[in-house]
């Protein structure tokens, strides 16, 4: 969630881009995102996006437990973070049998989470967001050491219509004003934690794009491990090109020291992380009815929709 744990294997680095490629990269973004935003005049409604809550059980059949997976933080308002977007996912879906398990640092972990299950089902839907190691490695060992509960893993939070919400609900928070629309100053940094795996910044790259629609403006991804660019970089890069009036957008479920370091680069304009949101807690549901749909089992979890 917050402090990703090291992927193995370890591999080298990537190699840090100089001043004048970080630049170009930036600038195809700009254009194709103000391409993109601009053609036809158009932009989805995303934040008309809604998905009806299902019954909590089918026919008398319990339904299965929720159980979402935190990373976990050594950062106390990490846990008080999760268990409110819980509290509200409890709110919308009355009855439904909701849990929490970590993967490292607090408690519950995981595997006591699942202990606590046994003979029941359960859906396990990782308040991540993106493909990386915790969701494609972590998760399925996790269920395969617990084979006295039957589990299904969802997909990750993100990409997704209702993240972007959520995203663009903390930016306005943080002083940004939707006058910026197709203007030629202002300009968002996507700050992520970061991933070796390249379908994690493919998400990253995907939600970018979906936010960018949104605000109308350029929204450039940036890292706080693992990848380049930096988000100070990403920052300087923007301000070369004339964008001054720069926000981060802190790509995390709860806080912690990445997005506490993404926030000091610019702490007047830089939004709190996505937490309670109420697009969370639909989203969460979302993908748990999503994966109950699917109907997969535990280690399919590259079936399951991202979307």
């Amino acid at each position: 969630m917050t402090e990703p744990a090291p992927e193995q294997p370890q591999q080298p680095p990537p190699p840090i881009d100089s001043t004048a490629q970080l630049l170009t990269r930036i600038t195809d973004q700009l254009g194709a995102q103000l391409s993109l935003v601009s053609r036809n005049g158009t932009r989805r409604p995303m934040h008309r996006t809604r998905y009806p809550d299902r019954p909590a059980a089918d026919g008398g059949t319990p339904a299965p437990a929720l159980v979402a997976v935190a990373h976990g933080s050594r950062d106390p308002q990490a846990l008080r973070t999760v268990l409110a977007l819980l509290d509200r996912v409890r709110d919308l879906r009355p009855g439904l049998d909701v849990r929490l398990g970590h993967i490292e640092l607090n408690e519950p972990l995981l595997p006591d989470t699942l202990d606590g299950l046994r003979g029941a089902e359960a859906v396990l839907v990782p308040l991540l967001l993106g493909r990386g190691h915790h969701v494609k490695r972590d998760l399925p060992a996790a269920t395969a050491a617990a084979p006295s509960v039957r589990t299904r893993i969802a997909a990750p939070l993100g990409p997704h219509p209702l993240l972007v919400e959520a995203l663009y609900g903390r930016l306005v928070e943080a002083g940004w004003d939707p006058a910026d629309r197709d203007g030629r100053r202002a300009a968002v940094v996507l700050a992520a934690a970061g991933s070796r795996d390249p379908d994690s910044a493919q998400d990253t790259r995907r939600t970018a794009r979906l936010l960018a629609e949104r605000l109308g403006a350029p929204v450039v991804p940036a890292y706080a491990s693992a990848t380049t660019p930096t988000v100070p970089a990403a920052l300087r890069a923007l301000a070369a090109r004339g964008r001054h009036r720069t926000f981060v957008a802190s790509y995390f479920t709860a806080p912690g020291r990445f997005a506490s370091a993404c926030a000091d680069a610019v702490p007047h304009r830089a939004a709190a992380p996505l937490g309670a949101h109420p697009a969370m807690a639909r989203l969460v549901l979302h993908r748990y009815d999503q994966a109950r749909a699917a109907g997969a089992p535990a280690d399919a979890v590259t079936l399951l929709a991202s979307a």
